[in-house]
């Protein structure tokens, strides 16, 4: 028995359709995209040169020596084969903290900018849980074109909310720690809350935010096409043709 004319268009045997196809893979992750963990890593050897410095030198020879280390390092990277971004950024914090440096002439005005870029992070981040678009998600969906409504399904806004309240706690508190040495002109300390509070702690909310975008993609990406050949399949009235 055979189907009235454009029935098939409506039930796919194969599972796929123009519409259904998923998009590509996902990009990296963000951690990967600023450089991976050796990124984290090279941010904090200038650091750890411009306190090394600063404890034998004056204060404008330690920072030209912190500068020329990151612009080594930038180099050594680029000849790597690493993106101009993710290499050129951990140089590009150091010469803004340096003019900051040579703008005031106090030494820990080296870590202002550092400061005050994670309260800045803190309240985007946190202030869009508030608001109901936690950040990690946000990006998610520009990642895969915008085009999903992936705040109406409440397990993937629920694990965005984890992930963006994961960042957001991060931020805050290298914020609150940094600002309480700043004040208490621990420049020595202030270096050692950078590390220790740099790349472990980005890495442990990078994973937050790996498994949000995972579990949004098995949701929305991976699990939609069948779910909308069903529902379509489902719509279908009954085969009129059975009868005849």
């Amino acid at each position: 028995m055979s189907h009235p004319e454009g029935r098939h268009d409506l039930s796919p045997t194969n599972g796929t359709s123009p519409r259904s196809t998923p998009p590509p893979a996902s990009r990296p992750p963000v951690l990967e995209s600023m450089g991976g963990t050796a990124g984290f890593v090279y941010s904090t050897v200038p650091v750890v040169v411009f306190v090394i410095a600063l404890a034998v030198l004056s204060t404008k020879a330690a920072v030209i020596a912190a500068v020329a280390t990151g612009a080594v390092l930038a180099v050594a990277r680029l000849i790597r084969g690493e993106r101009l971004l993710a290499a050129s950024g951990s140089l590009t914090g150091v010469l803004v903290a340096a003019g900051i440096v040579a703008l005031t002439g106090s030494a820990k005005d080296f870590f202002l900018l550092g400061i005050w870029v994670a309260f800045a992070g803190f309240l985007a981040t946190f202030g869009s849980v508030l608001f109901r678009r936690p950040l990690t998600g946000v990006a998610w969906n520009l990642l895969h074109g915008g085009t999903y409504a992936w705040r109406t399904d409440r397990q993937v806004l629920r694990a965005h909310d984890i992930a963006t309240l994961a960042a957001a706690l991060v931020l805050g508190s290298r914020f609150v720690v940094k600002q309480w040495l700043y004040v208490h002109d621990a420049t020595g300390w202030l270096a050692v809350a950078k590390i220790a509070m740099g790349t472990p702690l980005t890495v442990v909310a990078a994973l937050v935010v790996a498994w949000a975008f995972r579990l949004t993609s098995k949701r929305l990406v991976d699990g939609r096409p069948a779910e909308a050949i069903a529902q379509q399949e489902a719509e279908l009235p009954p085969h009129q043709g059975a009868s005849r």
